[in-house]
């Protein structure tokens, strides 16, 4: 049911429209106007007729209940009607480009859906004996062969459910291989232009957390980086490509440095999507990294649920590694639950191993590809993304001067004297019926626009995006500064107080 109520549009009055933009019903052309669910009314009703109960209840104690429960009685079409018109009011992948750069919204293929509802997979159960579940046991191995391979190392950990909980992993790991050498480090590097989960991942596992400087060119400052590795150094997080868009070219020299102190290198891997295929992390020296399955490979964004994000570890790490896991045993396939004696693992993370439904949904990706296939995914997400840059460079200013990798980075410097703010832009490009971009991230970049096309966008998509990012840019530097300011004019909603829609949200309809 529909909760949240953060500052619906008031309909206007059916007796009168003073309003240009106002509809007698609150509706805007063939898109409904639609209430919260409580709203609808319907409380003396039911859209399902049950029979009388036959027992008397008396067994239940005080459980029983002793007012209404509060919920508005639909029947199946007003149930339907309300959801389909919620779900208009959302922008989608299947709809048009998803630009938000750093979260890589690429087309979730039906295939992997197919895939991931077949019976013997849809509806196991984590608690069924293992004999039952060989099948997906199987692909959890097939799964974890192709990220070994992908990533050149030799081991990974299945169970995280998330990029943040897959970066909890790594420094969890790299603390219990620390410890396991008596050596108890306080200390971890993080760049400026990290991810915020990374300082916070750090901070939660207990080390103390220090910025490395970044170049003008929005790379790692070496010179930084060498002076603050000492012996109290546990580890360096460094994402690559970097949240600004960039491939850092020191990327072996960082990994040596890190070694040579005794710390481990931690590779945040949410931009996998750039250089599977093309780059083993393993290779670059990498000890941790974890991948974003939803981000390289085609699994849907978990919104706070259904996410995974393995975390594929190097040798030195990987005695260390979270139970439970795949093994081949005598009469198939096996789970390890709990770390035999000598074994460094820190534990368990979750409950139960991972999630099966993205396991089965990035394998799908992973096969239907091949490796050529997922290399072409990089090219491709390249490319796009230069092809993003060099259209809209000659009126937006790039930061950083050269190609970019998956994703084109802007800031707002080439908006100053219009009036016109990141936030007004962004908000115009809504009533041209486009998603904005990431807005003002990465916070080193000042008025940040991050715009990711992902590999799955046509030449055609790509154009209309552009051609409609130019004509707002023409328009603002034209004076038309009010037009941003009202924006966006044709949403479902008008533009909100969102510093108190974050703070103060309406969780609690109440009558």
């Amino acid at each position: 049911m529909t909760m949240l109520n953060v500052g619906r549009q008031t309909r206007p009055e059916a007796v009168e429209v003073t309003d240009a933009n106002a509809t007698l019903t609150g509706g805007r052309g063939l898109l409904q106007d639609e209430p919260l669910i409580f709203e609808l009314g319907g409380w003396d009703k039911t859209g399902v007729d049950l029979p009388e109960p036959t027992l008397d209840a008396s067994d239940l104690g005080d459980l029983v209940r002793a007012e209404p429960i509060g919920l508005p009685g639909l029947s199946e079409p007003e149930t339907l009607r309300h959801y389909v018109r919620l779900s208009q009011k959302n922008h989608a992948i299947d709809l048009a480009l998803y630009p938000l750069g750093s979260c890589t919204m690429k087309h979730n293929p039906r295939l992997n859906e197919k895939m991931a509802r077949l019976a013997g997979l849809s509806d196991i159960h984590p608690l069924q004996p293992v004999s039952t579940v060989q099948g997906a046991l199987a692909l959890m191995d097939q799964l974890a062969h192709w990220l070994k391979t992908l990533t050149g190392m030799p081991a990974v950990a299945l169970s995280p459910k998330a990029g943040a909980h897959g970066e909890l992993c790594g420094l969890l790991a790299i603390r219990a291989a620390h410890e396991a050498r008596g050596d108890a480090r306080k200390r971890v590097l993080v760049p400026t232009s990290a991810h915020g989960t990374n300082p916070a991942t750090a901070a939660f596992v207990g080390y103390a957390v220090e910025e490395i400087a970044q170049t003008t060119d929005g790379r790692v400052d070496l010179g930084d980086l060498a002076a603050k590795l000492g012996p109290d150094v546990a580890a360096i997080m460094v994402t690559n490509p970097n949240t600004c868009g960039l491939f850092e070219r020191d990327i072996v020299e960082i990994a040596r440095l890190a070694h040579a102190a005794g710390a481990f290198f931690y590779c945040d891997g949410a931009n996998f999507n750039a250089i599977v295929g093309r780059v083993r992390p393993a290779d670059l020296g990498v000890d941790a990294m974890h991948i974003n399955l939803h981000k390289t490979f085609s699994t849907p964004h978990g919104g706070g649920g259904p996410g995974a994000g393995p975390v594929v570890l190097s040798e030195a790490l990987a005695p260390f590694a979270p139970t439970p896991w795949v093994v081949h045993g005598q009469a198939g396939f096996d789970l390890v639950e709990h770390a035999t004696d000598g074994s460094g693992s820190f534990g368990r993370m979750s409950a139960f191993h991972g999630q099966m439904g993205m396991f089965v949904r990035a394998l799908t990706y992973m096969m239907s590809h091949g490796a050529d296939g997922l290399r072409q995914v990089a090219e491709d997400a390249v490319l796009n993304a230069n092809y993003i840059k060099a259209r809209l460079s000659p009126v937006m200013t790039a930061p950083f001067d050269g190609p970019c990798m998956h994703e084109a980075l802007f800031d707002d410097s080439w908006l100053e004297g219009t009036g016109v703010s990141t936030l007004d832009f962004a908000k115009a490009m809504i009533d041209e019926g486009f998603h904005p971009m990431t807005m003002y991230f990465p916070l080193v970049v000042h008025g940040a626009m991050l715009i990711e096309p992902t590999e799955t966008e046509p030449k055609v998509e790509l154009d209309r995006f552009c051609d409609t990012l130019l004509a707002l840019a023409a328009a603002a530097k034209a004076g038309d500064a009010e037009r941003f300011k009202a924006a966006p004019m044709h949403a479902p909603l008008r533009r909100l107080d969102e510093t108190l829609a974050a703070r103060k949200p309406k969780l609690r309809w109440t009558a």
